[in-house]
């Protein structure tokens, strides 16, 4: 027993210590590193605090009610990890990319993995409703070569800021989502809806913690991407308006300087014709980046 408490008995000055040598026997190497880190982090954060009794079980009451209102299709913790910024470091933390390789961000709850591959230039708008889109660009590696057969999912939310999932039966499934292919010269396009902002969940627990601290819900105007070529790292990514409101204030701190895209907004008719839009219309040009696979 004297092994057990080389650090003494548990104190406020040594109670970090103690924990942690408490864990020294752990199966597991990696979970004791981690359990370590985060013991000490914790032990650290209630020092600096000094929480109330009556603060500290507020903070499990708030952790216990986020678990409950989890469900099949609702993961508060995962929106409470997005709100912290605490998604996006891990995203950037796995995704470090090759300089000129295009930027990652978060996957987002609202991706569909079996929507349907399309012919390119395909309309993904099935209801036809909102202000026309065209998206073009080019996938390449970082020498600026096209790159061949890449599959880009792309995915969006409509005009008033809803994704097909969350309106079964008023939107049409698989509206606004869709699979294409390149050909030789790396080049995509395809015709949607220009995208509003929308609200993340705010009705739960995490949604009252950002009103309590004076933020909004809202992620930018934004399109969703995964592209992925044999060879070469998966880009999970988005675009972003820069023109939106919430630009400069996202819920989940996903816009990055290099997703900026321009909605440029077209009047023409003749050049609406040519990529098969009425006028006007928006033009949407982005090209995307994939590094190689490490070997």
């Amino acid at each position: 027993m004297i092994a057990e408490h080389e650090y003494g008995y548990f104190t406020e000055a040594n109670s970090a210590e103690v924990v942690v040598a408490r864990n020294r026997n752990a199966k597991d190497e990696r979970l004791k590193q981690v359990m370590e880190v985060i013991t000490r982090k914790l032990h650290e954060a209630v020092k600096e605090i000094e929480p109330t009794q009556e603060e500290w079980f507020a903070a499990i009451m708030f952790l216990t009610e986020t678990g409950q209102i989890c469900n099949e299709w609702r993961q508060e913790y995962i929106l409470l990890s997005d709100v912290l910024g605490v998604s996006m470091l891990v995203d950037a933390i796995n995704n470090r990319k090759p300089s000129g390789a295009s930027e990652s961000t978060v996957l987002g709850p609202f991706h569909v993995a079996d929507a349907p591959e399309l012919p390119m230039g395909s309309n993904i708008c099935l209801d036809q409703k909102g202000e026309p889109m065209f998206v073009h660009g080019r996938i390449l590696d970082t020498e600026g070569r096209p790159i061949e057969g890449a599959k880009i999912d792309v995915w969006q939310a409509n005009d008033e800021g809803f994704y097909d999932v969350q309106q079964k039966g008023i939107q049409p499934d698989f509206n606004l989502r869709g699979v294409f292919r390149t050909g030789a010269d790396g080049r995509y396009w395809f015709r949607g809806v220009k995208p509003k902002y929308y609200p993340i969940p705010d009705d739960g627990p995490v949604g009252k913690l950002l009103g309590a601290l004076g933020r909004h819900p809202n992620r930018p105007a934004h399109l969703h991407y995964i592209v992925e070529a044999p060879g070469f790292d998966a880009l999970t990514t988005h675009i972003f308006d820069p023109g939106d409101p919430y630009i400069d204030s996202d819920a989940v701190f996903g816009v990055k300087k290099s997703l900026l895209a321009e909605f440029r907004k077209v009047d023409d008719p003749e050049a609406a014709a040519k990529v098969d839009v009425p006028a006007p219309f928006y033009d949407v040009e982005f090209d995307f980046v994939l590094s190689r696979k490490k070997t």
